[in-house]
């Protein structure tokens, strides 16, 4: 009986000592670079002046570190005639403002509806589709190589998750075309991201020189609602070790950290206190935190565009927070 008692007694202390260190600050002190996931088209759903925002992001915030978009259907709206000038303007302040890019590249690309067509691409068979998605990336490739700016390319985003986005089921060996056509274009390394909590990422991490996660701490669906991941920053800190030992990656980082609220009507439409359920100045500074326990780095920020949404209703909280981000 007292075995029994003396074995339970040391298995609670070992959960409990376990959940301390689970909880525990992996950063060390060190130097952590931040972020920011800018989509343009994400400013102009919000009704935002997006080269403002951007503008704001760089001259206000100090950001020194992007991830940019070359959205299809913003770039050939229509077939054969290629527009860069929203996307060389970016690259160009970026530049004029000493900052780096990661560049996504593909039909999917972050921000809803995850596949990003134009229009004319709709009526294309699947075969014809991919070859004018290779067509596209080349494009790029050829236009970009030599922009020093820009320090890796993003292929897709998320490319094998299934759950989420309009956008055909994944297909490995057309995505195994694209990564070949980067490859043989450009020696900048090559990004895949990957979901924090929903991919083992071995699969990503034997075609990628880089994985960026996403990490995500409330989302909300129509089936339960508000759901807040209990994982710990260990989780993430953990699963990196665990891939650059067995996979070609050999850096993580964090591509898209949630700094805005997840919510199931857009943003425009949903009242402020429904946003802020999700998303406020407490669960900002603790996100921010939870971010830097990950011990990871670079942090790529998802949400500024919402930070300056919310500053123009009149609540400039989370806004000026995030300017002590880089001004440290």
């Amino acid at each position: 009986m007292k075995d029994k008692m003396w074995m339970s007694i040391i298995f609670i202390i070992t959960i409990f000592l376990l959940w301390l260190y689970l909880g525990a600050d992996l950063s060390k002190g060190g130097k952590i670079e931040y972020g920011i996931t800018f989509s343009q088209k994400y400013a102009q759903e919000l009704g935002l002046d997006w080269k403002k925002v951007y503008l704001a992001m760089l001259d206000e915030l100090k950001v020194k570190n992007f991830r940019l978009s070359a959205y299809w259907d913003l770039i050939e709206k229509e077939k054969n005639i290629y527009d860069f000038r929203d996307l060389d303007w970016q690259i160009s302040q970026a530049k004029k403002h000493q900052a780096k890019i990661i560049l996504a590249i593909g039909q999917r690309l972050p921000r809803w509806p995850e596949c990003h067509w134009p229009k004319w691409a709709y009526q294309l068979s699947k075969k014809e589709r991919e070859k004018r998605i290779l067509k596209l990336i080349s494009f790029i490739l050829e236009k970009y190589k030599n922009e020093p700016t820009i320090i890796a390319w993003q292929v897709e985003n998320e490319p094998f998750l299934k759950l989420f986005g309009k956008c055909p089921p994944p297909d490995e060996n057309f995505y195994r075309k694209e990564i070949a056509l980067v490859r043989s274009k450009t020696k900048k390394p090559i990004v895949i991201s990957v979901s924090g909590e929903l991919s083992s990422w071995i699969k990503e991490g034997e075609l990628a020189d880089w994985l960026g996660t996403s990490v995500y701490r409330i989302t909300w669906n129509k089936h339960w609602g508000y759901f807040r991941y209990p994982l710990p920053p260990i989780y993430y800190y953990l699963k990196t070790k665990i891939i650059t030992l067995l996979t070609k990656s050999k850096k993580v980082f964090v591509a898209e950290m949630q700094m805005e609220p997840w919510l199931g009507t857009p943003v425009t439409s949903t009242p402020l206190s429904e946003q802020y359920r999700s998303m406020n100045l407490k669960q900002f500074k603790k996100n921010l935190s939870y971010a830097r326990r990950t011990g990871l780095s670079p942090i790529y920020f998802w949400g500024g565009e919402w930070w300056y949404w919310l500053k123009e209703q009149g609540d400039k909280t989370i806004w000026q927070v995030a300017k002590t981000i880089w001004s440290k």
